[in-house]
């Protein structure tokens, strides 16, 4: 039985493509386990890494690997996250950036004051900072330039590096479970709320019938009506679809052009909520039921598989004009939309479409309707964006006194990303690929990079403990605690962000995967990517300069 664990270690690190389906299959078993309603999730992948790698030096998986699934992950997060981030920075930019600068500064200051009162040199002080912070390219950093300088320690910050990178993962899930805890947080709701107030994805959609009976709304066209909501006292912020009409014995899809009169029966779209404050605006509820009698405007869920046609707004597809036909809400995922003309279509999304019953098959045909093709990834434009990111990670920026600052494998792609996910579409190249590959995807990469950095931080994690002593150890906790608690308090209570935004955030200024889909768990939704993807890229970028300031403090 002794030498069962030798021979099993020796076994495994023979084969690193057993060892890795070993850490990600066990991981996601431990993940699964509820402790007082508390679940680890893919993290727990990074414990059972780490947990490899102490038991023996050769259970590490090659650098390669992790490398690969950061870069993977952080792609397709940033893909996903672009058109949210660049509408977050025109709302709440200042605020964002001014609570990473605090938070980070603060970071900073704690490494600084406990490494002096430790007695541990600069190298290794900086070496804890990006470790408590989980930020690689802030060590790659760090090391450059000691060895640019020639330092005799440029190995030193990979030891205290080594040593905080789970103590910041552990303490950073650990105070936000507390907290949420602590302040009875409804992570769900608050998810929806926020959802429902920006548009964002997560209302339930529904429809009603209502028989116009307001003089206010007629006489006039839909499409002025819309434009000028203060004619009727609609609220200019509720999203709500005027889809079909009956007048007499006659079906009709409403366009812009349609002229509403007393007796109508119209059916409105939305978000249930705001379909109470917007029906009576128009009348009173009716009898009929339009949507029941199929026989001249009809209904029909599309995929939209075609690549033509994805990466375009609503508008440019001309749809009313073209054939009669009205989009009345989009199921991304698991999440209903309610369609504006601006809203850009993606591969995967299934589109509801109302329009003449003769149309539908043509309607079928300009979207692709082909589930096939939505599960194939579009490989060569991951490939060219991935390595379009790659590449501006290699560019370097002056900086003050001599140094220089990358993006490195990690930052490039994100930022790539966040732009190419916001453009859609670059002439015939997708850059958004289907909303379940994009997943896939990302699953795989966050599996790869925890994985790796789990069994190659494993035996590090030990040894390092016995050589530096508790000072490390102590900096690092304190440092993620201060950052983790710092945000969470004046994000959450202070500022009154919504957690499971706060949470994105946390994680966006740890820069840490891990931390992210713990967040997304408990969300339900994909609102934490809103504040991840809002402040990584600041974060990764001070983190940079910070870790380099410490090493000559």
């Amino acid at each position: 039985m002794a030498g069962l664990v030798p021979a099993i270690a020796g076994v495994l690190a023979a084969s690193p493509l057993l060892l890795l389906f070993a850490v990600t299959g066990i991981g996601y078993v431990v993940g699964r386990v509820r402790v007082g309603g508390f679940t680890l999730g893919v993290a727990a992948i990074l414990l059972v890494g780490l947990a490899f790698g102490a038991i023996d030096p050769r259970l590490a998986l090659p650098g390669f690997v992790y490398e690969f699934g950061l870069v993977l992950f952080v792609y397709t997060v940033g893909l996903a996250s672009g058109p949210g981030f660049f509408r977050s920075l025109r709302r709440r930019g200042l605020r964002d950036t001014a609570l990473a600068v605090g938070v980070l500064a603060l970071a900073a200051g704690i490494a600084w004051g406990l490494g002096r009162l430790f007695g541990l040199p600069g190298p290794v002080i900086a070496g804890v900072f990006a470790g408590s912070l989980t930020n690689t390219p802030a060590l790659a950093a760090v090391v450059e330039t000691l060895q640019a300088q020639g330092h005799q320690a440029a190995t030193a910050p990979v030891v205290g590096y080594s040593l905080a990178y789970p103590a910041g993962v552990l303490v950073m899930i650990a105070c936000m479970g507390a907290c949420a805890r602590a302040w009875r947080v409804d992570f769900r709701r608050e998810a929806r709320e926020f959802a429902r107030a920006t548009g964002e994805g997560g209302d339930r959609v529904t429809n009603c019938d209502v028989e116009v009976t307001r003089p206010e709304v007629t006489g006039v066209t839909v499409a002025e009506l819309m434009r000028r909501p203060e004619r009727w006292g609609r609220p200019p912020s509720v999203r709500v679809i005027l889809s079909r009409l009956k007048r007499g014995g006659q079906q009709m899809v409403v366009t812009g052009a349609t002229v509403l009169q007393l007796g109508d029966v119209v059916t409105l779209v939305g978000p249930e909520e705001e379909l109470e404050q917007v029906a009576p605006l128009f009348g009173v509820p009716s009898r009929e039921r339009p949507e029941l009698d199929r026989s001249q405007i009809d209904f029909r869920r599309i995929f939209v598989s075609n690549r033509a046609v994805a990466g375009k707004p609503i508008r440019e597809l001309d749809l009313r004009a073209r054939f009669g036909a009205v989009i009345t809400r989009i199921k991304r995922g698991d999440v209903d939309l309610v369609p504006s003309a601006s809203t850009v279509l993606e591969l995967g999304d299934r589109v509801r479409v109302v329009a003449p019953r003769e149309r539908l098959a043509a309607l079928a045909t300009f979207f692709g309707d082909s589930y096939r093709e939505l599960s194939e990834i579009d490989l060569p434009s991951v490939s060219l964006g991935i390595g379009l990111g790659l590449l501006l990670g290699l560019i370097p920026v002056p900086l003050p006194a001599g140094a220089t600052l990358r993006l490195g494998f990690a930052g490039g792609p994100l930022v790539a990303a966040l732009v190419l996910g916001t453009l859609g579409r670059t002439g015939p190249i997708v850059w958004i690929q289907p909303h379940n590959a994009n997943l896939t995807l990302r699953q795989m990469g966050l599996a790869l990079f925890l994985a790796g950095i789990g069994t190659r931080s494993g035996y590090a994690l030990l040894s390092t403990l016995e050589q530096a002593g508790p000072g490390v150890l102590v900096t690092a906790v304190a440092v993620a605690a201060g950052a983790a608690l710092g945000t969470l308090v004046v994000a959450y209570r202070l500022l009154r962000i919504p957690m499971p935004v706060v949470t994105g955030m946390l994680a966006g200024l740890q820069t840490q995967p891990a931390l992210l889909a713990f967040a997304t768990e408990q969300a339900g939704s994909e609102i934490p990517h809103v504040g991840y993807a809002t402040v990584y890229p600041t974060a990764m970028i001070l983190k940079m300069l910070l870790a380099q300031l410490l090493v000559s403090r």
